[in-house]
């Protein structure tokens, strides 16, 4: 009887969906075929190391004009404050009596212009010049943007630092910039205070976005920089107004230092028209499209403000008077703060998106056998619908009604859109969440060099699932043979290293041209990303060109791509995939599930602790047949699959420093911390056998 009321659903939404068919599938089904990206010839001809430049179909012929009147980010914000003085802007949450957080207390965008006015005050009157060098140091917050909207107005260069970044690294880039003012979070006062740093020569004062402990401040007065608790700072700016020295668009805007995997972070340049491009860019795109970005909208923001993907969302939602709420500082609790906001906009990088994926497939295990089949057959019904050039909204009601709304409540009801970056996201990953949240899943692809995105994913097309998109408004794409990998732009699949040319590129890398020559060549941007041109126009990112590694036997194997298909193992918390140019096969440190691994303990009499269970060889074992399901399943070849796995229960996110503030793997690192144990593997795998 179930299954019979469930057919009669179906076949009345079918019905239902004729006249949605009648409008929209022609117009779709022929965009799915269709180009997303054009080819324009390049100036080289000839030359079989590079290929067409390629651009986005509204750049056909040449870039569309800018909005004139938003030039520089102070212009952006200012002219915000002026449309939408009430609306709001800045949210957080407190801690309430009961030790839990509460809901989230906002400030308008008149309120937040206010105290930028008074902080930019006190900035001046603290002796800095229009170039001066401002360090903002902590997790993201309203400070945090107050610090930074005060820099743009003063004409300062804002320098942020991964709230991530131990004291090396903020020693090197507060020295390296020449930093003058830091703000910076309590918890992370004391570590711009070590004697040894050479920064504390030249800083001149420390703001603490809350306040300092009297010790903190006698240890500064005997070091002579000025220390001010956020509300001493703002009633400084308060008794000292002056007149404020606006930017240029051609202004430093930034120096962002990235975090890198190797060596010292290199501090990315960017000027005000970078970021004023990006903003008139993502307009262009939404014009393009139904659902607009509007000042009603709401984004979570929990990726650091330090890292160029949240601060040109960040940017953008300013520009349109929108509002952003800060999560409060617990990644693993970020549940909660998604249920108490209820955003409309999410973006992450792919390990946020995949702990989603883990936590539905989880509730799905939960699930009788009926339920579940029921929900594998709504899934499916949408999926086709999709497919067939559908749009999320129209692919399936009833299935959204029934089965994919729980989902969707989980992720606060309001969900609208979800952008993963920063890292290539399984296309089983990507496909599950467009089906199942009842919001647009895309990817975008960029770098701090380019501002944010280079490339994005046209909502709403299947095509483009596993892919980053097409060019981006004001982006040129092309790909460069990298011939001792076997790599051609010109062939029939092109592949090869992806450049980037824009109309307002990166200034460069702050003292350090040599790094910049390296990697400017001609005007073109050489990303050191490998990237494959599918014939729709939409790139794929296959790997990084230094990960990846030949075999002994000259087969070039893409460590992260790897990495990324075997991390969908359920066994698989997280993986870190290694090969040696003198091996024959592959390795890998493997952190499994702990949910899984107790599971598996259970079903097969193992009663111990977490980190004895890791021990086994019994669990070394399944994890391997699990590898190998995985493998079989995507139809890697046998020099892709792992051999041999080290059992590691400790994550990468720990202290151990594996991982960079945007969760890439320090491979390096990782090579130092297991070097003898992956001698051993080898060894007992036989030397080179594979």
């Amino acid at each position: 009887m179930h299954h019979f009321l469930l057919k009669t659903q179906l076949t009345q939404e079918s019905n239902l969906s004729k006249h949605y068919h009648f409008v929209f599938s022609r117009w779709m089904n022929m965009m799915d075929k269709l180009q997303f990206a054009v080819k324009v010839e390049d100036g080289r001809k000839g030359n079989p190391s590079v290929g067409p430049v390629y651009r986005n179909l509204l750049s056909e012929h040449s870039f569309p004009p800018a909005d004139s009147h938003l030039k520089t980010t102070w212009d952006v914000f200012s002219s915000a404050v002026e449309q939408y003085p009430n609306n709001r802007m800045l949210g957080w949450r407190e801690l309430v009596n009961d030790g839990k957080w509460g809901p989230y207390v906002w400030k308008t965008y008149k309120s937040v212009y206010e105290e930028v006015l008074h902080v930019a005050y006190a900035i001046r009157a603290s002796g800095l010049q229009p170039g001066c060098k401002v360090g903002i140091y902590g997790s993201n917050c309203p400070q945090w943007i107050v610090a930074m909207e005060a820099c743009n107005a003063q004409s300062l260069i804002c320098v942020p630092l991964y709230d991530a970044f131990g004291a090396g690294a903020v020693n090197f880039i507060l020295d390296h910039a020449e930093v003058d003012i830091v703000f910076v979070q309590d918890k992370k006062v004391k570590q711009l205070l070590d004697p040894n740093c050479t920064h504390t020569r030249r800083l001149k004062a420390i703001v603490c976005f809350t306040s300092m402990e009297d010790e903190e401040k006698e240890m500064m007065d005997s070091i002579g920089i000025k220390s001010f608790s956020w509300i001493d700072f703002l009633d400084m700016g308060s008794k000292h107004p002056s007149e404020l020295q606006t930017p240029k668009p051609c202004d430093i805007c930034t120096i962002m230092y990235t975090s890198g995997t190797n060596g010292d972070p290199k501090g990315v340049i960017l000027t005000h028209e970078n970021t004023t491009t990006y903003i008139n860019g993502v307009d262009l795109f939404m014009d393009q499209f139904e659902d607009k970005m509007t000042q009603d909208d709401v984004y979570l923001s929990f990726l650091p403000l330090a890292h160029i993907l949240d601060r040109m969302i960040e940017e953008y939602y300013f520009s349109k008077g929108a509002s952003v709420g800060f999560f409060h500082g617990d990644i693993n609790a970020l549940r909660d703060d998604i249920m108490e906001l209820k955003p409309t906009f999410l973006a992450g990088v792919p390990r946020v998106l995949e702990r989603i994926y883990e936590g539905v497939l989880k509730g799905l295990e939960e699930l009788n056998p009926r339920r579940r089949k029921i929900f594998d057959i709504l899934y499916n019904y949408k999926l086709r619908w999709l497919k067939a050039g559908y749009r999320q909204k129209y692919a399936s009601p009833f299935a959204d009604m029934l089965a994919f709304r729980k989902i969707k409540n989980k992720l606060g009801g309001r969900i609208r859109l979800i952008v993963s970056g920063g890292a290539p996201l399984s296309p089983e990953v990507e496909e599950f969440l467009r089906v199942t949240s009842c919001a647009y899943v895309l990817q975008g692809y960029g770098l701090t060099e380019t501002c944010g995105l280079a490339t994005i994913a046209i909502p709403d097309q299947m095509c483009m699932v596993g892919t980053v998109g097409s060019p981006f408004v004001y982006t040129e794409l092309r790909l460069e043979e990298v011939a001792e990998m076997g790599y051609d732009p010109l062939g029939n699949l092109p592949r090869g290293e992806i450049c980037i040319r824009g109309k307002a590129p990166f200034a460069g890398y702050y003292k350090n041209p040599e790094l910049t020559h390296e990697v400017m060549i001609d005007g073109w941007f050489h990303t050191g990303d490998i990237g494959e041109m599918l014939p729709n126009g939409a790139l794929k990112i296959i790997d990084r060109k230094k990960h990846l590694i030949k075999l002994s036997q000259g087969e070039y194997v893409p460590l992260e791509h790897l990495e990324k298909l075997y991390a969908i193992t359920p066994i698989v918390e997280d993986i870190w995939v290694y090969g040696d140019s003198f091996k024959h096969s592959l390795v890998a440190v493997v952190v499994p599930s702990h949910e899984h691994a107790e599971r598996w303990a259970h079903e097969n009499g193992h009663k111990t602790t977490f980190s004895d269970l890791c021990m086994l060889t019994d669990l070394h074992e399944y994890v391997l047949s699990e590898l190998k399901s995985t493998a079989e399943r995507n139809k890697l070849r046998g020099f892709e699959r792992i051999k041999s796995v080290i059992i590691e229960a400790e994550t990468f996110e720990g202290e151990k420093g594996f991982l960079t503030p945007t969760m890439k793997k320090k491979r390096g690192k990782l090579l130092d911390h297991y070097k003898v144990e992956i001698e051993q593997l080898y060894i007992d795998l036989g030397g080179n056998k594979s």
